[in-house]
């Protein structure tokens, strides 16, 4: 049994990376370092960021591109592997916050847009992580979707939109792969600091989702100690933190602190070293991480534009490559998931291990946003003198600590592919980017577009095995790219001001709110070219499962992602035109035909019913839409669903008009109305009651205040028989 101090001590690091020992209990210190992309164990204790060499596998804005739960799964095996080799308790990822705007800082880090996508990419990379004997930290808990103000702002966000689309991710990794921990974010949640969110880390996570590890903070997260662990926080990072220990013993001595609260963080803490322990210790093959770091990044890359069938490219012509960073890679974002490669790729030296005569020309430079003549001229003759020209372009950084402040690409880039254009129309432009870049309309004069991300370490390898074929492009995009910044939902609410941030489109997040505002984008959620074509044939729906044939049309091998759409027409509440429900990523031979199944989990067409404080299926005529993207529908079919029993009680306060929208109390407000009137009721309210139209003027007016109004045909008692009538 631990003592009170010994309890307080563990609940806090020894140090950035430790948890903190008790040897007299036999609890060794164990590690818990950074991903979520690869291992970051720091090199040296005088700089935070420094690593020792690991596999900089694709960060997640790339790999959600794949849209491939078993390409993930793997990827968190072969983390977990290195894990065990750098003696590796607890790996801090995967991030599921949503990109609720283009503009956030750590999108690079997270997946998607959407919840069902990030939710069933992430489960796989937990479960993945965890086969090792290595643990996951779930993060960051929650609605932590800007850098801006980080540390304290408070996203205010109402509780459907909270539930539906900025929780559900992480209640599907907590329900489905039981991370071993979950860390709570930075910012406050409507107000209150996700470390002291007694409803978000105790009510929610362990009441509802049932939740059995621990909950850590995010470094530097918590403000009171005794608070936090009031609110159900374990563990704090990073230590030690020796004013917090010895305020946690005052406040159990004093009282102020139920000591069981703290008796059961150390033990989820004590529970968490005790289950690393177990871990075997282990070795990895760096070559064979580095070939799937590539297998990853070769199937993230997406292809946006194709004209004429200009890719793939042949070894036989002459290649300009142009752009600093065909030589100089962007392949992972700054800040704390920043990784030491083992080794780096670049596409330059891929591209002329192809056999391609390679002309280069830097064309701008990464110091400076603003064109350079020398440079512009340069490339731009290397691409007149060339069969085709390739251009690097893409973003020059994107961070934690800041968020960006434009989608566009530099000047300097821009300028550079004009020029290039000009001189010679067989252009190709491969973009780098953390988050999506605005393509509109300097992509109408470019015959292709590649979509490359931030690949990793091998990202130089797996663009030149995109561009001369040795890979059939696969990748989908997993969040919408806008024809503008102003266009995009998040729009007027980001990143708010006075530390406060109001998530004023709702639910409406991404592609929900371009589809619901019809709105055209450059690129839609979900788009993503081949080098060979797919047709779907008829679908067969049997309840929630659907299947369709899907035929490879082309004359190369291919992989087509088939994707599930679904939505209610004439639904009780406001929902998004259409929402993502299942999607599968299928190999399929060059002629051949594949049938795809789909499943639809009932529990994912419920909505949040605040009135009832629980989720809720709506029965109806569902609609359920197959395509390739979100805009791209092959396959529509109609499946009923039954619905839930979920009938709101009645209340005084509810309005006429929800009165007679529920079966039994239409039946009883008639019959009082009309027991009013056969009783000789008279007046202004009587009068209008007997008149429908009147009737349904007065439909947003609560019952109990008609019972008030001169003349009404109800008094405040017959209102209150009424409401116990209606709620039998």
């Amino acid at each position: 049994m631990l003592t009170t101090a010994e309890q307080a001590a563990i609940t806090s690091g020894r140090d950035f990376w430790h948890t903190a020992p008790v040897e007299s209990a036999g609890l060794p210190a164990v590690t818990v370092t950074d991903g979520p992309h690869g291992v970051r164990m720091q090199a040296s204790s005088g700089d935070l960021l420094s690593g020792v060499p690991a596999t900089c596998f694709p960060p997640a804005v790339a790999s959600a591109s794949t849209w491939d739960p078993g390409l993930l799964r793997r990827m968190g095996e072969a983390l977990g592997d290195e894990c065990r080799a750098q003696d590796v308790a607890v790996l801090l990822g995967p991030g599921v916050n949503l990109k609720r705007s283009p503009l956030g800082g750590r999108n690079f880090e997270y997946f998607s847009e959407d919840p069902i996508l990030t939710g069933v990419l992430a489960t796989e990379w937990v479960l993945g992580l965890q086969s090792r004997g290595v643990g996951a930290s779930l993060k960051h808990f929650a609605v932590n979707s800007q850098e801006t103000d980080r540390m304290r702002v408070s996203a205010d966000v109402d509780e459907r939109t909270l539930r539906e689309m900025y929780l559900r991710a992480f209640h599907r990794v907590v329900t489905r792969a039981q991370p071993w921990t979950v860390m709570c974010a930075y910012n406050k949640v409507n107000g209150v600091y996700a470390s002291e969110h007694h409803w978000l880390l105790t009510e929610v996570l362990r009441g509802e989702w049932g939740f059995e590890g621990l909950v850590v903070s995010d470094w530097g997260a918590v403000v009171d100690r005794v608070r936090s662990i009031a609110a159900g926080l374990d563990l704090t990072m990073p230590g030690p933190d020796e004013d917090g220990d010895r305020a946690l013993v005052t406040a159990v001595e004093t009282g102020q602190l139920d000591p069981h609260l703290l008796e059961t963080s150390a033990s989820r803490v004590r529970k968490m070293v005790e289950k690393a322990g177990k871990r075997p210790a282990g070795t990895y093959d760096a070559e064979a991480h580095h070939a799937l770091a590539r297998e990853i990044a070769g199937r993230a890359i997406v292809l946006l534009k194709n004209d004429g069938g200009l890719l793939p490219l042949s070894t036989d012509g002459r290649v300009a490559v142009l752009g600093e960073f065909a030589r100089t890679p962007r392949y992972q974002g700054g800040g704390s998931s920043q990784i030491t490669p083992t080794r780096l790729d670049d596409a330059l030296t891929a591209i002329r291990e192809t056999g391609a005569t390679v002309t280069f020309a830097a064309g701008y430079s990464v110091e400076s946003d603003a064109p350079d003549q020398a440079l512009l001229t340069e490339a731009e003759t290397a691409a007149r003198e060339s069969d085709v020209a390739i251009v690097f372009a893409g973003s020059v950084r994107e961070t934690e600590g800041a968020d960006r402040t434009s989608i566009d690409l530099p000047p300097a880039q821009l300028a550079l592919i004009e020029r290039v254009v000009a001189a010679n129309p067989r252009v190709i432009v491969v973009l780098s980017n953390g988050a999506v870049l605005a393509t509109k309309p300097w992509d109408e004069k470019v015959p292709a577009l590649v979509e490359s991300w931030l690949l990793g370490q091998a990202g130089g390898s797996a663009i030149a095995d995109v561009l001369f074929g040795r890979v059939n492009p696969s990748g989908r995009l997993a969040e919408t790219i806008p024809l503008k910044l102003a266009d995009h939902p998040s729009y007027l609410d980001f990143p708010g001001e006075n530390s406060h941030v109001r998530y004023g489109e709702g639910l409406h997040v991404g592609y929900r709110g371009f589809d619901a505002r019809q709105q055209e984008v450059a690129y839609p959620f979900g788009f993503g070219l081949s080098y060979t074509t797919f047709t779907y044939g008829a679908v067969e729906q049997d309840g929630l499962h659907i299947r369709v044939p899907v035929t490879n049309t082309g004359d190369r091998d291919g992989r087509e992602v088939v994707q599930l759409y679904v939505s209610l027409p004439g639904s009780a509440v406001q929902r998004a035109p259409r929402e993502l429900k299942a999607f599968a990523s299928v190999e399929i031979a060059a002629g051949a035909t594949e049938e795809v199944v789909l499943t639809v989990e009932r529990e994912d067409l419920a909505y949040w019913e605040t009135r009832l404080g629980r989720w809720v299926v709506e029965g109806g005529d569902y609609t359920f839409e197959i395509g390739s993207s979100s805009r791209d529908i092959r396959a529509t079919v109609t499946v009923t669903v039954e619905g839930d029993a979920a009938r709101v009680p009645l209340t005084a306060d509810s309005s006429v008009g929800e009165w007679f929208a529920d079966p039994r109390g239409a039946e009883l407000l008639t019959e009082a109305f009309m027991a009013a009137m056969a009783s000789g009721g008279d007046g202004v309210m009587g009068s209008m009651v007997a008149d429908p139209d009147m009737l349904m003027m007065l439909g947003s007016l609560p019952l109990i205040r008609m019972a008030k109004f001169p003349g009404s045909p109800l008094s405040p008692e017959a209102v209150e028989k009424l409401v116990a009538a209606a709620n039998l």
